[in-house]
C-alpha cells in the first residue's frame, strides 16, 4: 500500500494503528507513506513498483466486502503483489490512475482523507475475514 501522507487526526491514527495491526494477522502488509513534498506520479509509481495497481478513486469499482474478497482472492491466485494507491487530499494524478491496473473507489460520497484511509484499512480486514470464514462481516 502506497499513501500520500499519514493519518494526522487523533481518531483516524488510532484506527489507522488497530486496522492495519487487524489486518497483518492475515497477511503479510506492507505500507509506504509518502510526504506531501513525494506527491507526484513518478514518486507514487516508483514506490509501487511492478505490484498489481490498484488506484483509489470516487469514480473507482465499488464492492461488497464479498466482492472485495473474492477480487483480492483472484488476485493473490495471480501471484503477483497487489499495491493499493491512496493519493492525497486531492486524490491521484491522472498519470497515475493510467498506470493503474484497476481503479477502486470506495463510495460515491467524499471522506476527508484521514477517514478514506481508515474505511480503506477495515474493508481490506472486512474482506479478509470473509475470505477466512469468519463471522466479522455479519
Amino acid at each position: 500500500m502506497v499513501t500520500v501522507g499519514k493519518p494526522k487526526l487523533a481518531y483516524a491514527a488510532s484506527g489507522w494503528d488497530e486496522y492495519l495491526g487487524r489486518l497483518q494477522h492475515y497477511h503479510q502488509v506492507r505500507v509506504t507513506h509518502l510526504a506531501d513534498k513525494n506527491n507526484n506520479a513518478d514518486s507514487l509509481l516508483a514506490a509501487a513498483g511492478n505490484a498489481y495497481k490498484i488506484a483509489l478513486v470516487i469514480d473507482g469499482k465499488q464492492f461488497t466486502s464479498k466482492e472485495l474478497a473474492e477480487f483480492l482472492d483472484k488476485r493473490a491466485l495471480n501471484g503477483r503483489e497487489v499495491c493499493l494507491l491512496i493519493g492525497g487530499p486531492d486524490g491521484l494524478q491522472p498519470e497515475v490512475i493510467d498506470a493503474a491496473d484497476f481503479q477502486m473507489g470506495l463510495s460515491r460520497m467524499t471522506f476527508p482523507h484521514d477517514l478514506a484511509m481508515v474505511i480503506l484499512l477495515e474493508a481490506l480486514y472486512r474482506a479478509s475475514t470473509v475470505s477466512a470464514g469468519q463471522p466479522y462481516h455479519k
